[in-house]
């Protein structure tokens, strides 16, 4: 075991050291003329240095996330003798190490598995350096705390849920798979009594903190999503749209795009009264049924967004990797299929990224294939988390044997078992 720890820190050295080497080199032309750091110490100190001032930037289309966002985006500057890009890069890394650590932890309990720990350290290096670049790692880590620590405290595990929700809503969903009865009350009392105390702190100590809430709002279909690739591939049959960088990303403009973008929401909430209909019905629960749950759901928001953004799938990794700490988990393949999306992610982006904002068919089969990845990943883990949960049918005995017509138990012949 120990030997196995210590192969898995040398491997997250290692791949953590070529991470910053090609983030030392961001303006090579595959990795994305710059385009990659540039979220950070352009877009991100721009935010940083609006809310050190005590308020939000309600005026910037860029700003889509909930006020704890806030807190992540301040907490570099509390590093001192670092600029602000280095202190972020500093706490990202602190976070990633921090996912690894409770993996590993919790794959060498007893029954448990290190395979968690040694998808996370393996597979987020296929995202190359955009990990170090974005804030999802921390967001992350909220979510992996609470699900490993939920079956033993789940007080704690609501209020890490509760705050990475603060964060960027997504983890809030890791509360759907709680077992039902006590537990369940107990998580979701402690998550939304501590979502309502930190936001009200927020609310207390910065103005507009709902206003991402409308930027939100008027985001259209990113080219990226599943809508942008069916858009993208409908280029090469004559439609008039084109690709343009709005609130934050590349979107598509054109005729039917505001059909598209309200078929994604009808998808959501399909997919949302499916995940419902599924916990009503449920009425087997395993250690692993809570993380194969929150995959199931992270994995079903994603694929019917309006936005796919690479950094989405640094979350699906996290949680494939809480998956595969326990043995009961059903979700194998989905992060088998989630590590194939993580690696065709990366060559869509950066590295082809102006083959996808340009419609060609180079880029328009990578982002069918990412996707396809994705959707069939997702098609699969409900229906293995719904099979998994069903009653197992058992057999019966008859309550008396059949009599014959003299009324004696019939003859049995022996027959060895």
């Amino acid at each position: 075991m120990n030997r196995r720890l210590f192969s898995l820190a040398v491997v997250w050295l290692t791949t953590r050291a070529a991470m910053l080497w090609l983030l030392a080199h961001d303006s090579a032309r595959l990795l994305g003329r710059g385009s990659v750091a540039r979220e950070v110490w352009r877009l991100y100190f721009n935010w940083y240095e609006t809310l050190s001032r005590g308020a939000f930037p309600a005026h910037d289309k860029l700003w889509q996330y909930p006020p704890g966002a806030g807190a992540v985006l301040l907490a570099p500057g509390l590093l001192p003798g670092l600029t602000y890009f280095q202190a972020f890069v500093v706490l990202t890394l602190a976070a990633d190490a921090l996912i690894a650590l409770m993996l590993a932890r919790a794959g060498t309990r007893p029954g448990r598995s290190l395979g968690g720990a040694a998808l996370w350290v393996c597979a987020l290096p296929l995202l190359l350096h955009v990990p170090l670049a974005r804030y999802d790692v921390q967001v992350t880590a909220f979510a992996v705390i609470s699900l490993l620590t939920m079956s033993r405290s789940p007080r704690v595990g609501g209020v890490f849920a509760a705050l990475g929700g603060l964060v960027k809503v997504w983890p809030a969903l890791v509360l759907l798979g709680v077992p039902k009865g006590r537990a369940t009350r107990s998580v979701w009392t402690w998550a939304a009594a501590a979502g309502t105390l930190v936001f009200g702190i927020f609310a207390g100590l910065f103005s507009n903190p709902l206003a991402f809430a409308r930027q939100q709002g008027n985001r259209g279909i990113q080219i990226e999503s599943l809508g942008g690739t069916a858009l993208s591939l409908a280029t090469h049959a004559g439609w008039p749209g084109r690709a343009r960088y709005r609130y934050g990303a590349v979107e598509l403009v054109g005729p039917h795009v505001s059909a598209v973008a309200t078929a994604s929401l009808a998808l959501t909430a399909v997919a949302f009264t499916l995940l419902v209909l599924w916990r009503v019905r449920a009425r087997r629960w395993t250690e692993a049924t809570p993380y194969d749950a929150a995959l199931c759901a992270v994995l079903l928001f994603t694929v019917t967004s309006r936005v796919i953004s690479p950094q989405y799938m640094i979350w699906l990794i996290g949680l494939a990797a809480v998956c595969l700490t326990s043995r009961h988990t059903v979700q194998r393949p989905v992060a088998a299929l989630v590590v194939a999306a993580s690696a065709v992610s990366a060559v869509a982006y950066p590295t082809l990224y102006r083959d996808v904002m340009g419609c060609t068919w180079t880029g328009c089969l990578l982002m069918l294939l990412r996707n396809g990845l994705l959707t069939t990943a997702a098609v699969l883990s409900l229906t293995r988390l719904w099979r998994s949960t069903r009653p197992l049918l058992t057999k019966t005995r008859p309550m008396t044997e059949p009599r014959s017509s003299s009324g004696r138990l019939p003859h049995r012949a022996l027959s060895p078992r």
